[in-house]
């Protein structure tokens, strides 16, 4: 068995989940409504408040999509009831991000500032000048999104100048000597 694939999902009070034909999935809470739809050969059940996904056989492929199951499911409930975040930090001289609205207009030593519109379903806020912080209910949302902004500017290893995951560390190089 699936160690992550057989752990039930507690669903908390103020979630509504629907599973309708072909897997289709609908999670309600309180921070929004979440749709997927999953796949049909897994067996998901919801009994007394615990969500339990079940596999037909011990194919390889099944056992795969097993612990993907649920760890969607899993990230749909989290999502409506606490939301994900991402944050990244905006490293290097001159480099500066801003809101305009529903743009993040992000200054990274181009000839032209870089601007961003918000997806559908996710919000981005600056924090100072340089930490951006990306929210949202759907988890891949966020952190393509993340990925797409950090792919602006990735982080250099000399100087670390670029834009970060808050959590991430670079490997930084040692520049080149002069001879003697």
């Amino acid at each position: 068995m699936s160690r992550i694939g057989r752990m039930p999902i507690a669903v908390p009070a103020g979630v509504t989940v629907d599973i309708a034909e072909n897997n289709k999935v609908t999670v309600k809470g309180p921070k929004g409504t979440l749709e997927r739809v999953l796949p049909a050969e897994m067996d998901i059940k919801l009994e007394d408040g615990n969500l339990s996904v079940g596999r037909p056989n011990d194919l390889k492929k099944m056992k795969a999509l097993h612990g993907l199951t649920r760890s969607l499911l899993n990230n749909m409930v989290v999502g409506v009831t606490e939301g994900y975040e991402k944050k990244l930090e905006v490293n290097g001289v001159g480099y500066r991000a801003a809101k305009q609205g529903k743009k993040l207009v992000l200054n990274l030593g181009y000839s032209h500032p870089v601007e961003m519109e918000d997806p559908e379903g996710v919000e981005t806020a600056v924090d100072g000048q340089n930490i951006i912080i990306v929210k949202g209910i759907d988890k891949e949302k966020v952190g393509q999104f993340a990925a797409q902004i950090r792919d602006k500017r990735r982080p250099e290893p000399y100087k670390g100048k670029g834009i970060k995951y808050a959590d991430e560390t670079i490997r930084r190089k040692v520049g080149k000597t002069g001879k003697k």
